[in-house]
């Protein structure tokens, strides 16, 4: 796999190197687990082309979104419990189809001493993680379920640099926490708002 940077910075070429000798290259179609909740973390994930999304589930099986991973990104909560050898808190899918790199847990502290730069590439995860998640708390609290749909659909657009979305209502809802029924009533007003235009499991952001 030739990849002129594995990260989402210019790391140097001896952090890259390492990285694609310990790397193992996997391809996910959409909508895939990669990682489970529960499971024990064996290695982690770099996404190098694609987007993920990570997930949170409660007791009672409902779902919440948590934030996106995009290309050169990982996961800093798999950091987390493989350094620790944890379960996942997590779930983690492939939002598209996503070429990911799994570097060892075994490797992470080697890692660490040997390059200042990936241990700066790990606090610089950290800290867009927890900012995102402090949005997630700041919508839950404080936005009404509208913003937080509209929100969700652009920040998709975004991801996938496509105004037409094929994605369910129930997917919608699994992300937002939230019922589907709550979700197709809030798109068919968006609608009638032209700020959407619905179709079969579609929905194209106008």
């Amino acid at each position: 796999m030739e990849l002129e940077n594995i990260l989402d910075f210019k790391a140097s070429a001896e952090l890259n190197e390492r990285l694609k000798e310990y790397g193992i290259p996997k391809t996910f179609p959409e909508g895939t687990p990669i990682l489970n909740e529960n499971a024990y973390i064996k290695s982690i994930p770099i996404i190098q082309s694609g987007s993920v999304k990570v997930m949170r589930t409660d007791e009672e099986g409902r779902e919440i979104l948590l934030y996106y991973l995009n290309s050169g990104e990982s996961c800093i909560m798999s950091f987390l419990g493989g350094l620790h050898q944890d379960t996942s808190k997590v779930k983690v899918i492939a939002e598209e189809e996503s070429e990911i790199l799994f570097i060892p847990v075994e490797k992470i502290r080697s890692l660490i001493k040997e390059y200042p730069e990936w241990l700066d590439y790990i606090f610089r995860l950290y800290h867009k993680r927890f900012e995102e998640l402090l949005e997630v708390i700041n919508a839950v609290a404080f936005k009404k379920m509208d913003e937080r749909l509209l929100s969700l659909i652009k920040k998709k657009v975004e991801l996938t640099g496509n105004k037409s979305l094929n994605v369910t209502h129930e997917q919608l809802a699994n992300e937002l926490g939230t019922a589907r029924v709550v979700v197709s009533r809030l798109l068919k007003q968006m609608e009638a708002n032209g700020l959407v235009i619905l179709g079969r499991n579609n929905i194209l952001l106008k």
